[in-house]
């Protein structure tokens, strides 16, 4: 069985994907945890009611709308932090960045506490008029942020997982899970899920096509985004369920085309002196966005010479983009194949430029990597942001500039800073990458500005690229738009009594929920320690072991129940670190982890090159003393270390380190630590931030907030004469690549879901059409058809498929004698026998009869030939099963028994295995025309679709059956050296069963 409903994103404009996939047996799935600019804990109301129930979590991509509400639910929804969760690693690194730069831009992450949670307090009716539906939650700080995307599980490509499950969740040894590259953003996923039965693929947000820096879905065999191949690899094919996205662009353009108009739209614009604002994400496609516009620079500079683009300015802006690019240099096998062999060029140049210096030849540049930006400069504070801001508005000789900043919504981050700048000059541009969410309430800054350049109200610009592609720029004509900025405030008086009264009465429900539901995760991970330290001790038996286990597991819940404070008892031998004044703890007769001192493992601190070292803990005691008067009196310490005394190294090091310190926070980031400095690197004089300048602006930045606050919100208007362009750079799928392969996957259920209901109601009817014509012609029924779903958010559907299959038992005697044949890592065996039902056998009177020896066929009983067994039900009763045994004698001698007992040939065979294979025995081998393997000029294999394959000699044709059934036919003929060749190898794919 297998239950889908989507949570979050269904039939709607919003992007925010959330999806819950339940199997038999009440497995539950949680496929990302996203959200969207709105940052709204009524959208997470029922992921909180089923966070009890699930099992796992599979992440797709590092985006908000897939992964930007994953640290919230580990904060704030009681056991979400102990599900286990997978993902790759591209998406643990590049989520962990995206979510610190989402809590450090806006205040509106954190959310605010519902009005009807805080009705619930238990508090003076006489205030109640007086609850702020505006108080905050605690955001999660980005110390916790990074242990829970540290708790997630990487996973590789094509590698199948058997994934953890949950404490509450049921047993899941039979499930395993695989990742395959799904294109679009680095790291992105399609899920294939097997189960027993049921072969799910989950694939959302996907791209086909290749990019700049992404390689293509992996749904065609050949390689990272089919390779030319037309063949949809073995495990995605023929799924008992395919949940797809049907969002999709309104208008396709090729990469080509698409990142010319990008670019003409940038140059007119830079051309007259004005400012360019692209908002983009702060994970994913930035990183398409940011190697795109670093390489035109690069080669319109260095190569064209092209004084407009020479003379302009490029930024990208975000709180955590360094980080985020700092991963991205550390992942280039995660990307496309030529960013692999540019960054392989980039280390031989280098290489060969230092045997260059050691000849006696100079070089005075250095050949720079794929995010080696040698043009691009990274903004990561609002004080470096005023500063380009400031410098645009005082130049007198406007210069060109380019800035790609976050958020793509405009909602929060720097975009709306620029956005407010340059929103009053007509010579300015919002470039718009890819369309905004509409949400519910109120359409966020970029969709408004979306509608408008829709519109085309204002006066239209109609541009030519250099191949003739005519692109528009629209006029916002001064429209006012009405900007919200959010900011937090301390709460004091009645607000903060309300909060604290809130705080405690939530800290208690969770403490004496009921059914374990309360249990921190402290408890947890010391039910973990105890499951993990019984296992490992020899002496006790393993029934003790889990005896020991349910007893610590049952201690925990008793308390959770009836009171927060363990008692003596349920401490155990812990009693000695967690109550004051024990000294003493009786160990006779105690085994396991019981009977030796407890000990409380620290985690050890590490980063990407291993443990954290901290120098200040091996100072001596005349260094530590220096170093603490450096920290509390700097002048004083410079005063006393005056010219001709004596200075150690660790305070040389330790001053050195304060003034280091001093100006990092005063100094803009430089996008690489070994990069020259602003002014030389785009050889244009005075293009780096100045350092006063900077120091002045951050100096006048308010100090953040700390502890319980209040969301503030504040609206104004602008006037807006800037123009709007859209150029589609989500990299989303088309409705042609969705066409073409969806018929390929032949899926025998369809889910659709992340789509407006009339993207997702033409393209069920499209698909419908195509599985049901395919099918048709594949099984000679007319009237088959397939079926295909679009829930709507919050409705199970049923998408399991009727299989013919049933649960029988097999004797002792026939089990002995069935001979096993691997396929594909299946085993698959024939068996010719006699089905009697439940309750026994009915034994025979001839002794000669060995099969009557065991059985005899009940009255209107019948051979079953070559039955296909599954079991679908370990429930079962063995006693009430019918049960399968040898054919008696006289029953064995039939000529119908014996007409089924032929041998088959299972399996499936690609012929671009076989070519693989012949090269490897020396044969010549190459494809001629369409699906047509040729072999040394004589032998021609061919596949047709219903599977069948056909060998053709020189001088006589042979052919192998369809199916499961295959046979090779005929025999002679010219090539007969290569034709037998040909045919070993085919039986060497195919497994040969041989008849019961």
């Amino acid at each position: 069985m297998f239950s889908f409903c989507p949570l979050q994103g269904a039939l709607s404009e919003s992007t925010a994907s959330q999806s819950l996939l339940e199997l038999d047996g009440g497995v539950k799935i949680l496929v990302d945890v996203g959200w969207d600019e709105t940052f709204a804990v009524e959208k997470l109301r029922e992921l909180e009611k089923q966070v009890p129930t699930l099992s796992f979590i599979l992440l797709t991509h590092a985006t908000v709308a897939h992964i930007g509400a994953y640290a919230h639910c580990c904060k704030h929804i009681p056991l979400f932090s102990t599900i286990p969760a997978y993902a790759t690693r591209p998406v643990i690194d590049l989520g962990r960045t995206l979510t610190q730069d989402l809590y450090a831009s806006t205040p509106l992450a954190a959310t605010t506490i519902p009005t009807s949670s805080l009705a619930e307090v238990a508090y003076a009716s006489s205030q109640a008029p007086s609850l702020n539906p505006n108080l905050l939650l605690q955001p999660p700080s980005p110390e916790e942020i990074t242990r829970y995307f540290a708790n997630i599980q990487a996973v590789q490509y094509s590698q199948p997982q058997q994934p953890r499950s949950s404490p509450f969740s049921p047993d899941i040894t039979n499930l395993t899970v695989t990742a395959y590259n799904s294109g679009r953003t680095l790291g992105g996923a399609i899920w294939h899920i097997q189960h027993g039965l049921e072969s799910i693929v989950y694939a959302v947000d996907w791209n086909q096509g290749k990019e700049n820096v992404f390689s293509g879905a992996a749904w065609l065999s050949g390689g990272h985004g089919g390779g030319g191949s037309t063949e949809v690899i073995e495990q995605l094919r023929k799924p008992t369920a395919l949940v797809c996205s049907s969002r999709t662009p309104d208008a396709t353009l090729s990469r080509a085309k698409r990142d010319e108009q990008l670019l003409e739209s940038i140059k007119l614009c830079i051309a007259r002196g004005g400012t360019v604002l692209i908002p983009v994400d702060s994970s994913a496609r930035v990183l398409e966005l940011s190697y795109l516009l670093e390489h035109a620079w690069r080669n319109e500079v260095e190569n064209n010479n092209n004084e407009t683009f020479r003379n302009a300015q490029l930024y990208l802006a975000g709180h955590s983009i360094g980080s985020t690019l700092k991963h991205a240099r550390s992942l280039f096998e995660w990307m496309d194949d030529k960013i692999v062999r540019e960054f392989e060029a980039a280390a031989g140049g280098k290489e060969s430029h230092s045997r260059g210096q050691r000849g006696g030849h100079h070089h005075d540049h250095k050949v720079a990597g794929p995010f080696d930006f040698k043009h691009l400069r990274l903004l990561e504070r609002k004080g470096q942001v005023s500063w380009v801001l400031k410098q645009a508005l005082e130049d007198l000789e406007p210069k060109g500039r380019v800035i790609l900043a976050t958020d793509s919504s405009l909602e929060w981050g720097f975009s709306k800073e620029v956005l407010k700048s340059i929103a009053g000059d007509a010579r300015n541009l919002v470039l718009l990458t890819e369309k905004p969410a509409l949400n519910e309430n109120k359409p966020s800054i970029a969709r408004t500005l979306w509608e408008w350049w829709k519109e085309r109200k204002d006066g239209v610009a109609t541009e030519q690229t250099t191949s003739g592609e005519t692109f528009e720029q629209v006029y916002a004509g001064g429209r006012e738009l009405e900007i919200a900025d959010a900011s937090k405030q301390a709460l004091e008086g009645n607000d903060l009594s309300v909060y604290q009264q809130w705080l405690a009465t939530k800290q208690q429900l969770q403490a004496t929920s009921h059914g374990g539901s309360g249990m921190t995760w402290e408890a947890w991970t010391d039910l973990n320690d105890a499951l993990s330290d019984t296992s490992t001790e020899s002496e006790e038996s393993e029934t003790e072991q889990q005896g020991k286990a349910l007893n610590i597991s049952a201690n925990i819940k008793q308390a959770s129940r009836k009171k927060v404070v363990l008692n003596d008892e349920d401490l155990g031998v812990n009693i000695l670190i967690k109550k004051r004044g024990v000294y003493d703890y009786e160990v006779r007769g105690k085994k396991g982890r019981e009977a030796m001192f407890p000990a409380v493992a620290q985690r050890r601190r590490h980063d990407e090159f291993g443990d954290l070292i901290r120098p200040e803990d091996y100072l001596r005691a005349e260094e530590r003393e220096i170093a603490d008067r450096q920290e509390t009196d700097p002048a004083k310490t410079k005063q006393e270390d005056s010219l001709g005394k004596k200075r150690s190294l660790i305070a040389v090091n330790a001053a050195n380190k304060a003034t280091a310190n001093s100006k990092r926070e005063k100094q803009p980031a430089r996008a690489h630590s070994d990069e020259p400095d602003d002014a030389s690197a785009t050889g244009a004089p005075g293009n780096g931030p100045q350092t006063e300048e900077v120091d002045e602006l951050d100096e006048e930045e308010d100090a953040p907030v700390l502890g319980p606050a209040k969301l503030v919100m504040t609206t104004h208007k602008i006037s807006v004469n800037l123009r709007i362009a859209f150029v589609d750079f989500s990299g989303l799928h088309d409705k042609r690549s969705l066409h073409m392969l969806i018929p390929l996957i032949q899926p025998r259920r369809l889910v659709l879901v992340a789509g407006t209901e009339q993207e997702s109601q033409a393209l069920a009817a499209d698909c419908k059409k195509l599985l049901s014509a395919q099918l048709a012609a594949n099984s000679s029924n007319e009237s088959a058809t397939v079926d295909v779903f679009t829930p709507p958010v919050g409705t199970f559907v049923n998408a399991s498929v009727d299989t013919n299959a049933w649960v029988v038992k097999l004797s002792d005697y026939l089990a002995k004698k069935l001979k096993w044949q691997d396929v594909n890592g299946l085993g698959i065996a024939t068996i010719t026998g006699v089905l009697l039902p439940g309750g026994g056998f009915i034994p025979s009177d001839d002794p000669n009869d060995e099969g009557n020896k065991r059985q005899k066929t009940a009255e209107g009983g019948s051979p079953s030939s070559s039955m296909a067994l599954t079991t679908v039900n370990n429930d079962a009763n063995p006693r009430t099963l019918p049960t399968v045994d040898v054919l008696p004698v006289n029953l064995a001698a039939t000529a119908t028994v014996k007409a089924a007992s032929q041998p088959l040939h299972a399996g499936d065979l690609r012929l671009a295995d076989l070519r693989r294979a012949m090269l490897h025995a020396g044969h010549k081998a190459e494809f001629r025309g369409e699906g047509t393997l040729l072999i040394d000029e004589t032998v021609a294999v061919r596949k047709s679709a219903a599977g069948r394959i056909e060998l053709e000699s020189v001088a006589l044709p042979f052919a192998v059956g369809p199916g499961g059934g295959r046979s090779l036919m005929g025999g002679g003929g010219g090539g007969r050296g290569t034709f037998y060749a040909v045919r070993e190898k085919i039986y060497d794919v195919l497994a040969v069963v041989p008849g019961a």
